[in-house]
């Protein structure tokens, strides 16, 4: 059974750090991107960041900067660490993966973890 299990969120004030963790199980993620979306209250679901298979980062204009993603593949683990956090960062944070490759489109995702709420607000 394949399953995205992230953890970490919180409530947090302006200018914290946080980090999101996200447990890969049923499958290796050796040759999956991997991918952390968000979603804002009364918003569409927007890419925060990907992890190729092989290790590159990309960013949203908007966290660049910011937040730093990593992944573990040995321990099926991708993780996201935001410092500097804002209000506008608030969201439901989702983990996800992409067979080979990275993409921004939820569309392009074949796993999708169920969310850890990020609160920023003082």
């Amino acid at each position: 059974q394949v399953q995205l299990v992230e953890s970490g969120g919180g409530s947090v004030q302006p200018g914290s750090s946080l980090t999101l963790s996200c447990a890969a199980s049923g499958f290796s993620t050796f040759y999956y991107g991997l991918a952390w979306f968000r979603e804002a209250p009364g918003k569409e679901r927007e890419a925060v960041s990907c992890i190729t298979p092989t290790g590159s980062p990309d960013y949203a204009d908007s966290v660049k900067g910011r937040f730093t993603t990593s992944r573990d593949t040995a321990k099926n683990m991708v993780y996201l660490q935001m410092n500097s956090l804002k209000p506008e960062d608030t969201a439901v944070y989702y983990c996800a993966a992409m067979y080979r490759y990275c993409a921004k489109y939820v569309s392009s995702m074949n796993y999708w973890g169920e969310g850890t709420l990020v609160t920023v607000s003082s």
